[in-house]
């Protein structure tokens, strides 16, 4: 394949207040995507006040001095473009999409953001954000079948004084309690030019851009922004075994191991071992669990590598009747087996084309490219790391990929049983 095509030609600079700005002009389509990453989340949070970079997910879309309350929604849709905002572990990320001649639109809407928002921030508005932000828990987390399976997973990884330790939405208690001025003090210290990215992609002429960038960002004030959270270095020292009872009508069986930070030496690997475990119908672990013994309903297999540390994940939900043992024997006998005797050459091939096409069409969409350029930026401190990234998973073999199924996957883990409430089955 021409690594050619793979290359992204962007232009990258700083304003004097410390904001990057990563520029990718495209007039093949009419349209302009703006994508902003601060570099705040969840992870730079601390114990009992967790919760508020998912806050401001929401908190941002509340207007300002100059912007009305949901007032981003309305004018960005009216355009014609549609926008959203997401928080992460490690980050918070705000984007649009809309018609290239509304792009002056969307920088002035970012800019209000990072330098106008505490004007507009009420203890009205918080009140209001905190009963959404619950209401949020409770649907996706509290209420929702399976919902509480991944805080009770890394709250048992990963140590309490370990940055990773509480869920990005917050453990409900710390929500109840916010502050409006603990709030404040949040966005003064984390949503600064300094400590964020700005990219802009799509149709557009490249100086002009430049000068609307300095126009609507120029102005704001560098922080004092506090140095990224240290984490504890460990490993499990015994198997934590957890039972849950929940509103559920099959039971399901959770692992996670302690993995490696994203881009790390054996992070490729790792996406590539969970490949071959579950990702297609003839995956090692779909097949024996679903096709061929039929115990279990699904399976699926992941690696989760992120800023500081990472985790490796199975889960397989139960067949009526089948116990949860009986999976986690199967789940074992196939990691020993990859740990012991590898991986086929066509196992490895079919993973590598799979994630060669998903590089690919990931490049069909400008948000995508956009959101693509922000992730290498923080991640990596160079946007165009696309042909690097895929470059990874084509270097790795089949000794690496049973390298890592015996070094990560034969240590310590966290087991977590959900099972139906009242139910005697796997307690």
């Amino acid at each position: 394949m021409a690594k050619d095509i793979l290359k992204i030609n962007y232009e990258k600079y700083n304003l004097s207040n410390g904001l990057e700005v990563i520029l990718y002009p495209d007039k093949s389509q009419p349209l302009a995507a703006v994508n902003i990453w601060y570099k705040v989340g969840s992870a730079n949070e601390k114990k009992n006040k967790t919760g508020f970079a998912h806050l401001f997910e929401h908190m941002m879309f509340q207007g300002s001095e100059n912007v009305p309350k949901e007032g981003h929604f309305r004018y960005i849709q009216e355009a014609g473009g549609n926008l959203n905002g997401s928080t992460s572990i490690d980050r918070t990320n705000y984007y649009e999409t809309l018609p290239a001649n509304s792009l002056e639109l969307a920088l002035w809407l970012e800019s209000d953001r990072m330098g106008f928002m505490l004007g507009g921030l009420t203890q009205e508005k918080l009140d209001n954000q905190k009963g959404v932000v619950m209401n949020e828990r409770r649907q996706r987390y509290d209420n929702q079948p399976y919902g509480r399976a991944w805080e009770l997973l890394f709250s048992n990884l990963f140590p309490e004084d370990h940055p990773y330790h509480w869920p990005t939405i917050g453990w409900m208690k710390d929500i109840e309690s916010f502050e409006l001025n603990e709030v404040r003090s949040f966005f003064q210290t984390y949503y600064s030019p300094n400590n964020s990215s700005l990219v802009i992609a799509g149709n557009f002429e490249l100086e002009k851009v430049k000068i609307l960038v300095e126009k609507y960002f120029g102005e704001f004030s560098a922080a004092q922004v506090p140095q990224q959270p240290t984490t504890p270095g460990f490993l499990l020292d015994k198997v934590k075994q957890i039972t849950h009872e929940d509103n559920v009508q099959l039971s399901r069986i959770y692992f996670v191991w302690k993995g490696v930070k994203a881009y790390d030496k054996s992070d490729a690997a790792l996406d590539v071992l969970a490949y071959i475990l579950s990702s297609t119908k003839n995956s090692r672990l779909h097949k024996s669990l679903v096709f061929d013994k039929q115990i279990a309903h699904d399976v699926s297999a992941f690696n989760y590598s992120a800023k500081l540390d990472g985790s490796f994940i199975i889960y397989s939900t139960a067949k009526p009747q089948t116990k949860l043992d009986t999976i986690r024997e199967e789940i074992f006998i196939l990691i020993n087996e990859i740990a012991e005797k590898g991986i086929s050459d066509d196992e490895l091939v079919r993973a590598k084309n799979s994630l060669r096409s998903s590089f690919i069409y990931s490049l069909q969409k400008i948000d995508t490219i956009a959101d693509q350029l922000n992730h290498y930026n923080f991640y990596l401190g160079e946007p165009d790391s696309l042909i690097f990234d895929l470059s990874r998973y084509e270097n790795v073999t089949v000794e690496q990929i049973k390298n890592a199924a015996k070094e990560f996957l034969a240590n310590k883990y966290v087991e977590l049983k959900i099972i139906p409430k009242n139910s005697a089955n796997d307690k």
